[in-house]
């Protein structure tokens, strides 16, 4: 357990300008502060520990055209969620994988309310059982008028595993259901969306299938609507 800095210890405490350098007491109050990292925030990677050690007042939002650039060079590795965000998702995640045993669990059961995640034999995209659209819960630190969505898929949207990117076939399917869903009479233009799948290595949930949705100036109408209510956990919980 982390022990305070106010706890006794029968070493000398360490100094508070040293306190406030580690990475874990950014952007906490000062009487929070701890000696040792939370275990939530240990072996993290050195991108995560240098976001975590910037301060929240320094952090910049995305904007939708630097978002739109980000997707077109396929440099999604590039978003970020800002320090305070990037430390109760990690908290978040640490204590549902205790909780409930995996990330994949928690969702299919409690987000997605599948029973099964065994797909129809119906074509992609065809069956509205195969698939569901929701916010994400712990978006990145984008402009607030971009509605960042997930779209969980009970089938498979294949890769090509020497670009490890989809597939020219795969693409076009989410392309033209993206277009037929999200644009039109009560959605938005075509040029008011973005979407991207993540690469197989900045996936936080392996075995469900998804990709993500980021709609600009939606209407709330119509996001609810499409998202049957939902609403993201990052805007239910605290840390």
């Amino acid at each position: 357990m982390p022990h305070s800095v106010h706890s006794t210890r029968e070493s000398s405490p360490m100094p508070a300008e040293e306190l406030s350098a580690k990475y874990w007491n950014f952007n906490v109050p000062r009487e929070r502060w701890t000696e040792e990292c939370p275990t939530f925030l240990q072996g993290l990677p050195e991108k995560s520990k240098r976001v975590l050690s910037s301060y929240d007042g320094d952090y910049v939002q995305t904007t939708w055209d630097e978002a739109k650039a980000l997707i077109n060079i396929n440099r999604i590795d590039l978003f970020q969620r800002s320090p305070t965000a990037l430390r109760r998702y990690l908290k978040f995640m640490h204590d549902l994988k205790k909780q409930h045993g995996s990330v994949m669990a928690f969702v299919q059961q409690h987000r997605l309310h599948w029973a099964s995640a065994t797909p129809s034999a119906d074509p992609p995209f065809s069956n509205p059982a195969d698939y569901k659209i929701l916010y994400n819960d712990w978006p990145y630190g984008v402009d607030p008028d971009i509605v960042h969505l997930v779209v969980w898929t009970k089938f498979n949207l294949e890769d090509d595993p020497a670009t490890d990117d989809l597939t020219s076939k795969a693409r076009q399917e989410i392309e033209e259901f993206v277009v037929r869903t999200f644009c039109g009479e009560d959605g938005i233009a075509r040029d008011q969306l973005i979407w991207f799948k993540n690469w197989s290595s900045l996936k936080s949930i392996h075995a469900l299938e998804h990709f993500h949705v980021m709609l600009y100036k939606p209407s709330s109408a119509f996001v609810k609507k499409i998202t049957g209510g939902d609403r993201p956990i990052s805007a239910t919980v605290t840390e």
